[in-house]
């Protein structure tokens, strides 16, 4: 029997490629002929080639992302090379959109699979064994040279979902790792930058084998699912009854990730979601822009009203985490309307806010619009705007510098009590981060290595030459203050930070020893001395309520009042300490 050898290039160790597991899932009888062979793009490619060719394969499989076409050309050129009769053959969406260029440029290359790979990859499997069809053209789904050119088979019909084979009966070569899974495959939307906008042909897993999959990952304790269904809640029975689900047999550590529609949910969702364990699901919600010509224009349906509203009911909840996306460079999107479309987000609070910049994707529409909307982009992976008739570079350039900033100093969940209360002293969100960036860009702190203490050194930095008021100023001393204590007691902090005074110091340890003795406040530290919990649990004078100013973002003094900071019990969204008013 000849050997085939599927092989993924990963992003980052954690992701796992679900194409190739569910390939030799659904290879039939020859799935055993079938090895999976898994890498990162931070291995070194000689160490790739060297892996895949110690397997003495007879066939080659790559699946083909924007982030690994490179790294794929590359080994499976040098492979050709040391191996000249093996059988190279690509698949996936950066190379199904274009099979005939692949061939026409890479002669390495012998067989491209194009679309929904699983009955192609079967019919292949048998082929190659000897089992099936006596031709090539006879299999679905197939670009080949056929007398020195490229040719194409007959489409693939799509699968039908309950056909599929579960690919995850090994789930420990999973361990530490995040488990893609699919429910549903095609989308009921039209997004012009969007690939699965292609597949109009919507089609759902049925429920009762879904359910027992998921009781699978459960049982296993997976640590995450990342369902990958576009628009996961289309349907809003499907979408409902897996969560249901989901809550119902909650083992207390998977979390489920889905990508859905903010706008589309109903009451009843969120009903089930109050009941729902912190850190149980997480929600990506693609907003793209909140310029109505932009929306029109990608051929996006959202009520961006009621999206605000969906949001901020899921916010109120404070047990699901949510990712909001905005993309940079689509059409009738200039460097201002980008600006308020960034406000608008920003405004729902997102636990996370992506900004992402437009990448042209083969075989997208708006790849056929390009030139009509004057799109340059990158001629290589991950094909990025460059610019737009509406948005020249040097924009491009200033929206990379606001998208460090978020990253950093929103989405890094550091400087949450900071961020609030700097923002009030700017026109906006937007123009924050903006001068925040140039700031970086003055003083040549972009591309430098920053240690976390440093990060609250440059902001101290910035603030103290962007904001007037000695006040204003020391609120914020104060908020950085609450900020960096409340991820870590921090033994070292940074200049700006006052240290406690003899007296509060001796307060505080006078607040531990009543501990130790009644507890009142503090659980589980039984046994523990005074001095131990000293330098184990952090208390912080404060004026300014940061209480207050996190839950409603008003500023508010008050007399000096005591933080604790508990290290030990930790927010299972922001991973944030546990953090209590005392009276010391």
């Amino acid at each position: 029997m000849k050997k085939i050898v599927l092989t993924a290039i990963n992003a980052k160790y954690i992701h796992s490629n679900p194409a190739i597991y569910s390939l030799k899932a659904n290879a039939g009888e020859y799935g055993q002929t079938v090895e999976l062979a898994e890498y990162t793009i931070n291995h070194q490619r000689e160490e790739i080639l060297a892996g895949i060719y110690q397997r003495k394969p007879d066939v080659v499989g790559f699946s083909c992302y924007i982030w690994n076409i490179e790294y794929v050309l590359d080994v499976a050129e040098n492979l050709k090379k040391v191996c000249p009769h093996l059988q190279i053959v690509l698949g996936g969406p950066e190379v199904s959109y274009d099979a005939e260029k692949v061939l026409e440029k890479y002669p390495f290359v012998d067989l491209v699979m194009v679309g929904e790979g699983e009955n192609t990859f079967r019919q292949y499997v048998a082929y190659v064994q000897g089992k099936g069809v006596s031709d090539l053209s006879e299999i679905q789904g197939l670009c080949f040279r056929n007398e020195g050119k490229p040719f194409f088979t007959a489409p693939q019909m799509p699968i039908k979902m309950d056909d599929l084979v579960f690919p995850y009966q090994d789930v420990e070569q999973m361990e530490n790792r995040i488990i893609y899974y699919e429910t549903i495959r095609g989308c009921p939307f039209s997004c012009s930058y969007c690939l699965s906008s292609l597949d109009k042909t919507v089609r759902l897993r049925s429920l009762n084998l879904v359910f027992q999959e998921l009781t699978f990952f459960l049982e296993h304790k997976v640590p995450q699912v990342k369902f990958v269904d576009r628009t996961f809640n289309c349907n809003h029975t499907h979408a409902y009854e897996i969560w249901k689900f989901i809550k119902e047999h909650d083992n207390g550590i998977t979390n489920f990730h889905f990508e859905i529609g903010g706008d589309l949910l109903r009451e009843e969702d969120f009903e089930l979601f109050r009941e729902f364990r912190p850190g149980l699901i997480q929600f990506e919600i693609g907003v793209q822009s909140t310029n109505l010509s932009t929306i029109e224009e990608i051929r996006r349906k959202m009520d961006l009203e009621e999206l605000s509203r969906h949001v901020e009911r899921v916010r109120q909840g404070k047990n699901i985490h949510q990712h909001l996306d905005l993309i940079a460079g689509l059409p009738y999107e200039d460097y201002e309307s980008f600006h308020q479309s960034f406000n608008d987000v920003y405004r729902m609070h997102p636990d996370q806010f992506q900004l992402g910049f437009l990448k042209v994707l083969k075989g997208s529409y708006m790849e056929e619009k390009r030139e009509d909307y004057e799109i340059a982009y990158q001629s290589r992976p991950p094909y990025e705007v460059l610019s737009t008739k509406w948005l020249p570079f040097e924009d491009v350039l200033r929206l990379k510098q606001v998208e460090e900033m978020v990253e950093v100093y929103y989405n890094s969940f550091q400087f949450q009590a900071t961020m609030i209360l700097l923002e009030k002293q700017f026109l906006d969100a937007f123009t924050m981060y903006e001068k925040m960036g140039m700031y970086y860009e003055e003083n040549g702190l972009f591309g430098l290595k920053h240690s976390r203490i440093a990060r609250y050194e440059i902001l101290w930095a910035f603030i103290e030459k962007n904001v007037e008021g000695e006040k204003c100023r020391e609120w914020l001393r104060q908020t950085l203050t609450f900020d960096l204590f409340a991820r870590d007691f921090v033994k070292n902090p940074p200049d700006f930070i006052l240290p406690r005074t003899k007296e509060y110091q001796q307060e505080v340890r006078s607040f531990f020893t009543r501990e130790t003795e009644h507890p009142t406040v503090l659980e589980g530290y039984e046994g523990y001395l005074p001095k131990q919990l000293f330098h184990m649990i952090y208390l912080r004078e404060f004026t300014l309520d940061i209480p207050v100013l996190l839950e409603t973002g008003e500023i508010c003094e008050r007399k000096a009042y005591s933080l604790l900071f508990d290290y030990q019990k930790r927010n299972s969204l922001t991973h944030s300490a546990k953090i209590v008013t005392v009276t010391v």
